[in-house]
């Protein structure tokens, strides 16, 4: 086998762990702002939602060259796999850097046109928040696409350490300038901004060190490959086109919270990131499966791929069941953190608990199952498939919930739990018809 337990959970450990890290620091990040008022929390909470589109996008590339690498090791093509990281991690930048700019010369235009029914304070937060914060893409581009090289290379740790200085400048920066300097929502994001500078000038140093299992050497002096770019880009666009449907269709339906009034937009601010803690070890081993399964296609292992995405699948149900249980019993108390009213809160733990059941039974056939043909380079299948769920589902029956049937956040909320319903009856369709395995080669023929 290619994958020993102790290989398993050295790749998987440290992801649940920097997934967990980062979802706890956000839930921090909004009770500091909370502190600053309802408006500021649910500025921030409406951009990041929409700042989400952007890094899913960047982050889908990532992921791709992440795949591309795994499976250039599996076949152990090594200078192969090294050049597949330098070209990532530029490719990446100049894809952050091109979401960046428009960002910043339209900004408010793009709040308006999408939250433009917000009150006034609502959107003086968000408009800040939203400058400091688009800044930081580039920077978050560099240090993921650094992040998947090295979980490309069996390494998680490396991106664990550095997640963990990274979050602790961005608590150290919220707490000086948010109760210091009582900068609010802009606090937030400015804090943000330097934890992200220094989080990538770390993990690019150490993807170019001697050291690094899959290093990058004179990372300045670049020229485009552009065989292995396309090999990264028809993986990574689709990813990418998937993601952003995803978090755009996210971003529709939070316009349409915003005119639920603030009582609704409050609950949907706090049970948002309660609700990610119950994704974490989902999401950890999702980010696991296209580097495990990857590396056995790319060595044409297709029987230990179809035995790990197994093994994983049962590792992902486990761990939600660990996770979601806490907080369904506590959901009150992890509500009262965020100090919102009555009406506010009651709304937030009926939410949560709703979501619990939902993440234990449909969550992972819906998301970490097509990790696996992801990792097999079948890309469109799950592109397509997420994003008619996405639009007919998601988006549209909770205009149908929320406001037809008038059932406000609650029907939104269903109109989602709808979405995943549907994405894993048809993922375990095409699971069990096995053509996903057939991809690989023809990706692979069609780019060499």
């Amino acid at each position: 086998m290619l994958f020993s337990s102790q290989d398993l959970r050295k790749i998987i450990i440290p992801l649940i762990l920097q997934q967990a890290l980062a979802v706890t620091v956000g839930m921090l990040d909004s009770v500091m702002v909370a502190s600053a008022g309802e408006a500021a929390v649910s500025g921030v909470s409406l951009v990041d939602n929409l700042s989400l589109l952007m890094i899913y996008v960047i982050s889908a590339l990532a992921s791709g060259g992440a795949i591309t690498i795994s499976q250039s090791l599996g076949a152990q093509n090594y200078q192969l796999a090294k050049e597949g990281a330098k070209q990532l991690v530029w490719v990446v930048f100049f894809l952050a850097l091109a979401i960046t700019v428009p960002c910043l010369l339209f900004r408010n235009s793009i709040l308006d046109l999408i939250f433009g029914s917000i009150a006034p304070e609502i959107m003086d937060n968000a408009r800040v928040y939203f400058l400091f914060t688009a800044l930081s893409y580039p920077l978050l581009g560099v240090y993921n696409a650094c992040s998947a090289i090295f979980r490309a290379g069996g390494n998680s740790r490396i991106s664990l350490w550095t997640s963990l200085l990274m979050n602790v400048v961005n608590v150290a920066g919220n707490a000086l300038l948010i109760y210091g300097f009582h900068l609010g929502a802009a606090g937030a994001a400015i804090a943000t901004l330097f934890a992200r500078l220094v989080g990538a000038a770390i993990i690019l140093y150490r993807v170019c060190s001697p050291t690094a299992p899959i290093r990058i050497e004179k990372l300045l002096h670049y020229q485009p490959k552009w065989p292995m770019i396309r090999r990264i880009c028809q993986i990574g666009i689709p990813n990418g086109i998937e993601n952003g449907m995803f978090q755009f269709g996210k971003v529709i339906t939070q316009s349409l919270i915003s005119t639920f009034g603030a009582v609704q937009i409050a609950a949907n601010a706090a049970a948002n990131p309660i609700s990610a803690m119950q994704y974490i070890p989902g999401s950890a081993i999702g980010m696991a499966v296209p580097v495990i399964v990857g590396r056995c296609i790319g060595a044409g292992e297709f029987g230990q791929a179809k035995h790990y995405s197994k093994k994983l699948m049962k590792a992902t149900y486990l761990s939600l069941l660990v996770v979601t249980l806490p907080t369904f019993v506590f959901a009150e108390t992890f509500v009262s953190l965020y100090h919102l009213s009555a009406p506010s809160s009651e709304l937030a733990v009926r939410l949560l608990q709703m979501h619990s059941l939902w993440v234990c039974t449909v969550w992972p056939l819906a998301f970490t199952l097509p990790h696996t043909f992801r990792a097999a380079s079948d890309v469109r299948f799950p592109m397509v498939i997420s994003s008619i769920s996405m639009w007919v589902c998601r988006v549209g029956l909770s205009f149908v919930f929320g406001n037809t049937l008038k059932l406000g956040l609650v029907g939104v909320w269903l109109a989602m739990s709808c979405d995943w319903t549907f994405r894993a009856i048809i993922f375990v369709i095409h699971y069990l018809r096995g053509k996903w395995f057939t991809k690989f080669q023809d990706t692979h023929a069609s780019t060499s």
